[in-house]
Formats: structure tokens, C-alpha cells, sequence
């Protein structure tokens, strides 16, 4: 009986001897690496930070200012480097010289008598310049507009009476009228039979507006700049 009690006691005391048993495994381990050397970050450490006896808040303001410099010079070269990408690519969007050199037009009026339209080219369409007379110019004046299909004074489609300056394009399908002919002499598209009068403005025929005018001005009494 006494035997069979060692045993029990044996038995029920060998769970408890094994986590102890781990535990001196895990101390023999630990001191199996006792060769190891720790990284040495101290050379990436801030001066400020390296006296041991220093306090975290008395540091905190080096800290930050750093922090704080870093953030804005980076802000700064960010906002520069931005602009510079934005500036090229307008600069890349923007019409080259042998566009803008075609984008504005000068006309020596002397050369156009009166009575007479001369046809230029002006951005790949063609620009009518017309040099009306005084009778042509009181003609157009008297157009009741109320009668009109697009509905504009002679007064508001020049600058200068004597000149009529309009885009050669019929508003209809975009044909080149006739100038000098068609029911109102100004101006006949004979592809549909538009009929347009002295000042442009449609009269007759399936065209829904008036001819375009575009910008243009007068640097000299004789010198017209279109564009």
C-alpha cells in the first residue's frame, strides 16, 4: 500500500514540475544568445535628444520646430513644383507661333474701291469686306427689322457705315454665298437659294440667321485688324 501511495504522489506531481521545466529551458535559451549586439541608433538621434537626464517636455519644442521646418520646406517645394508642371502643360496647350500668326489679319482698305467686296481668308473661312456706298448704306438703314427673319439694325452689324465686314458662310449648310448678287444685292448662296442684302442679314430663302460678323477694329482709317 505504501508504494502504491508513492507512485500516486509521483503521478500527481509531475504537471507541476513540467512548466518549471519550460521555464529553465526558456532562461538556458536567453543566455545561449548573450553574443548578440544591439543596434546603436544614436547617431540618427537629434542632439537634443540624447542626454539621458533630459526631460521629454523640455525637448518638445526642438522637436516640433524641426518637424515643423521639415513640413513647411516641403510644402513650399511641393506648391513650386506643382506650378511648374501646370505652366508647362498650358505652355504645351497653347497655339504655336504659326497659328497665332493666322489668327488676326490686316486689310489696306484703300485697296477696296467703292461699291466693291474683296474676299480674304481668314482662320481657313472666307471674310467678306465690303465697301458700301452712300445710297447702299441708306438702303440698309431703312429696313424695317420687324420684317426680318434675325432680327438686327444696319447700325448694329458695322462699325464704320461704309464698311461691311462679315463671315463668307452661309448660315443654311455652311456654302459660300455670291456677293453682289441675289434679290437684295448684297449677297446669294446659289446652293439653296439664300438671299441675304447689303448689310448680311437673311431675306429670303431657308438660311436661319444673319452672316457671322467677327471681332475686329480699326487701328487707322485705312488699316482694318480682324481677330
Amino acid at each position: 500500500m505504501q508504494a502504491l501511495r508513492g507512485v500516486s504522489r509521483l503521478l500527481s506531481a509531475a504537471p507541476s514540475a513540467s512548466p518549471m521545466a519550460a521555464a529553465a529551458n526558456q532562461v538556458m535559451a536567453r543566455q545561449a544568445h548573450t553574443d548578440m549586439q544591439v543596434p546603436d541608433f544614436t547617431f540618427y538621434r537629434k542632439e537634443v535628444s540624447k542626454d539621458p537626464t533630459a526631460r521629454s517636455e523640455d525637448m518638445e519644442g526642438s522637436r516640433k520646430n524641426f518637424t515643423y521646418l521639415m513640413a513647411g520646406t516641403a510644402t513650399v517645394g511641393g506648391i513650386y513644383a506643382a506650378g511648374a508642371v501646370v505652366n508647362r502643360l498650358v505652355t504645351s496647350m497653347s497655339a504655336s507661333a504659326d497659328v497665332l500668326a493666322v489668327a488676326r489679319i490686316e486689310v489696306e482698305l484703300g485697296n477696296i474701291p467703292e461699291g466693291k467686296n474683296v474676299t480674304f481668308k481668314f482662320r481657313g473661312k472666307p471674310l467678306f469686306v465690303r465697301h458700301r456706298g452712300a445710297e447702299e448704306i441708306a438702303k440698309e438703314q431703312a429696313v424695317s427689322v420687324g420684317d426680318l427673319r434675325d432680327p438686327e439694325t444696319d447700325q448694329e452689324r458695322v462699325k464704320k457705315d461704309e464698311w461691311l465686314i462679315v463671315i463668307g458662310v452661309c448660315t443654311h449648310l455652311g456654302c459660300v454665298p455670291i456677293a453682289n448678287a441675289g434679290e437684295f444685292g448684297g449677297y446669294y448662296c446659289p446652293c439653296h437659294g439664300s438671299h441675304y442684302d447689303a448689310s448680311g442679314r437673311i431675306r429670303k430663302g431657308p438660311a436661319p440667321l444673319n452672316l457671322e460678323i467677327p471681332e475686329y477694329f480699326f487701328a487707322q482709317d485705312d488699316l482694318l485688324v480682324v481677330g
